[in-house]
């Protein structure tokens, strides 16, 4: 199912006598439809080392669904310009000084480049590895309810296709009888034109019970009432399913196959433009089942 959940974490980074910068970190994760569990990461340089502990919570928490989970850190000044700590700049300072020991012909540090260079020290200076696990664990929760806010709205178009099909199934049901019936009457008056062509060569009981047995082989024929039995049971199986919750996706997937297999049957022996219509339609209220079912985990 698709889902959308996002969490924030912010943190001063000292420098100096007091905070020089703030980092601000987001995270998100975006879910679409997917039969399977497919996890995608864009993480910055500084949470890269943490996608593992990630990989491991969602496979935890989610079954299927194309996962994506993005992460982004934001660093503000609040200060124009960072004040450097005297530790810094004895340290830059050091650092030049070994630097040029080694290559004479290197340029001295600009003021810009230490003001970049200890405002990048204090930026990085932030330790995610107990932040982002917890971060995580909130957006999940938030994603998984997203996803259970959906569940029910499938759910809820899911019965009323139910409710479709069953009306369909019992409006096909009456129709083979009928159908039948309609049948021998033709099967009756045909034999009778055959007699009279035919000058009595052919006993009237003979005809009879041909014709007779001919309506027969033609209800077993078209006898659809297996197939509506079978697809009204896969019908009470799905929205028992639906009722219950929990990992359902890949029974209802199976249901679905089976339901779409009753009703190519109830096509291919339909006698009638009644009956296919009602197998065509049939067919459509499935496959928009099937194209839902596929979101459920």
């Amino acid at each position: 199912m698709t889902g959308y959940a996002s969490a924030q974490h912010s943190a001063s980074v000292e420098g100096g006598q007091e905070p020089q910068s703030s980092s601000r970190l987001g995270l998100e994760i975006r879910a679409v439809n997917s039969r399977f569990l497919d996890l995608s990461f864009r993480l910055p340089d500084e949470l890269r080392a943490l996608e593992p502990a990630l990989r491991t919570l969602l496979t935890a928490r989610l079954k299927r669904g194309k996962v994506e989970v993005r992460a982004a850190i934001d660093v503000t000044d609040n200060q124009s310009l960072p004040t450097p700590s005297a530790p810094q700049l004895q340290r830059l300072v050091s650092l030049q000084d070994s630097i040029q020991a080694w290559l004479p012909k290197a340029r001295e540090l600009s003021v810009a480049d230490v003001l970049r260079l200890c405002n990048g020290t204090s930026a990085s200076s932030t330790d995610w590895s107990e932040i982002v696990p917890p971060l995580a664990e909130q957006a999940v929760t938030d994603l998984l309810a997203a996803r259970a806010r959906e569940g029910e709205r499938l759910s809820a178009m899911l019965l009323d296709r139910i409710q479709q099909l069953r009306e369909l199934a019992k409006t096909a049901t009456p129709l083979v009888p009928q159908l039948v019936e309609q049948q021998r009457l033709k099967f009756l008056e045909r034999w009778k034109e055959a007699m009279a062509l035919g000058e009595g060569s052919v006993a009237p009981e003979a005809a009879q019970d041909r014709a007779l047995a001919e309506a027969t082989a033609f209800a077993i024929r078209i006898d659809v009432a297996e197939e509506v039995t079978r697809l009204g049971s896969h019908l009470d199986e799905i929205e028992r399913l639906l009722k219950k919750g929990g990992d359902i996706g890949k029974r209802l997937d199976f249901l679905i196959q089976e339901l779409h297999r009753e009703a190519n049957t109830l096509g291919s022996k339909s006698a009638t433009l009644e009956l296919t219509r009602i197998s065509v339609d049939m067919k459509v209220l499935i496959e928009q089942m099937r194209e839902q079912v596929q979101n459920i985990e």
